[in-house]
């Protein structure tokens, strides 16, 4: 068997996770920052996780494209309706799609190829709290703990920032310079910007 963990920044929501040897993934959602976080998941749905709270979820074995992430000053009503500041998903707090920008996220596919595991931490979706996501234990060495910890919202050069976060400049400018899903581009005067914080969280 195998164990992954993943965490955000310097106030840190940690998850962790491990798999079985049907590849299957019990993920461990820890909220370590000092304030409350609402966890999401896709698949999963969410939770309200206060400061030291875990939250347990149970994955399937071949689940792809799936992401999890952390969600600030949420409002939810007895019924689960409400709004979050960032990474709302539908103005409910069980989440059946992706957040909205700016989250910082978990992404992970299960049995892709080689029948290996793939997990990541993304800022493509933007940034809105630190992240970390680690393997208890990897048999075969290879899984190494990756991390997000640098303070990218107090460095978001003005255009990106807004509140709780900081947007990827596609998301704002949603143009091929900063998209780039056509042909090859080069770095921009943001992203020479971003570099030094962004190269925190490899």
């Amino acid at each position: 068997m195998g164990y992954l963990s993943m965490a955000f920044g310097l106030p840190l929501f940690l998850l962790w996770s491990l798999f079985s040897s049907a590849h299957a993934a019990t993920f461990e959602i820890r909220n370590n920052c000092p304030y409350t976080v609402w966890a999401a998941a896709s698949p999963g749905g969410g939770r309200r996780l206060n400061s030291k709270q875990q939250w347990t979820l149970n994955v399937a074995a071949g689940t792809k494209m799936a992401r999890i992430w952390g969600r600030t000053k949420c409002n939810f009503d007895a019924s689960g309706r409400g709004r979050c500041e960032t990474g709302d998903c539908g103005g409910v707090l069980q989440c059946k799609g992706w957040g909205v920008p700016p989250n910082t996220l978990a992404e992970y596919a299960l049995n892709q190829f080689g029948n290996l595991d793939f997990f990541d931490i993304s800022l493509v979706d933007g940034f809105n709290i630190p992240m970390d996501f680690r393997p208890t234990r990897s048999p075969s060495g290879k899984c190494r703990p990756i991390s997000c910890t640098a303070n990218i919202n107090g460095q978001c050069p003005n255009p990106l920032r807004t509140a709780g976060g900081c947007h990827n400049p596609c998301t704002v400018f949603k143009t091929q310079e900063y998209c780039c899903t056509q042909g090859p581009c080069g770095p921009t005067k943001l992203f020479e910007i971003l570099q030094g914080e962004v190269s925190r969280c490899l």
